[in-house]
């Protein structure tokens, strides 16, 4: 079955895209590739910036900015922070940006002890003499993972874990139609 064509989007251009995950699997930009052939439908329609997809670096100007994974160290906030200046509507996408999701099982342990436990106790796998990670490269951890929305304002939430290509699809394309979103509450899953 063919999918149905988009609309041209309510600006008469083609919607400018972000996407980026921070802090998480990523599982949602793979259920992004697996809307299959809609994707040179979706492509007649959307200009992608900042995305995996692309290699671009650096967030523009943008219509949408989709973003998956919570918050896990200082980078992920300065990422989240510069989409949140450039993009008009907001997503967090799956399960870890929405609630930190499983990155933020490590919310219960002291960060310090974790990366001395690792490193310091001579663990298998790690070459002898290895110390802390101590390069000013590295961001700095954070005490805790965060979801999105303790950080900046988020316009709409796709939850799932990840969401499925039937979801994301759906948004994509009442975005480019130029509507509201709604999840189908039938279509979330947590694989």
């Amino acid at each position: 079955m063919v999918p149905p064509e988009p609309s041209p989007s309510p600006a008469g251009r083609p919607l400018r895209v972000a996407t980026v995950s921070l802090a998480g699997c990523f599982g949602c930009h793979m259920s992004l590739l697996d809307i299959d052939e809609r994707l040179f439908t979706l492509a007649g329609h959307v200009q992608l910036d900042r995305s995996p997809l692309t290699d671009i670096k650096r967030c523009g100007p943008c219509d949408v900015g989709l973003i998956e994974g919570g918050l896990c160290n200082a980078e992920n906030v300065e990422v989240l922070r510069a989409f949140r200046a450039q993009c008009t509507l907001l997503v967090a996408v799956g399960a870890c940006a929405i609630n930190g999701g499983l990155p933020a099982l490590r919310n219960g342990l002291d960060v310090g002890t974790l990366m001395t436990e690792v490193y310091a106790n001579n663990r298998p796998g790690l070459a002898p003499g290895s110390a802390i990670p101590n390069d000013p490269e590295l961001p700095l951890p954070l005490a805790r993972v965060h979801p999105l929305h303790e950080v900046v304002h988020i316009d709409l939430f796709l939850p799932g874990c990840p969401p499925s290509a039937e979801v994301i699809w759906d948004f994509l394309h009442a975005v480019v139609q130029g509507h509201i979103p709604q999840a189908d509450p039938a279509l979330i899953r947590y694989d």
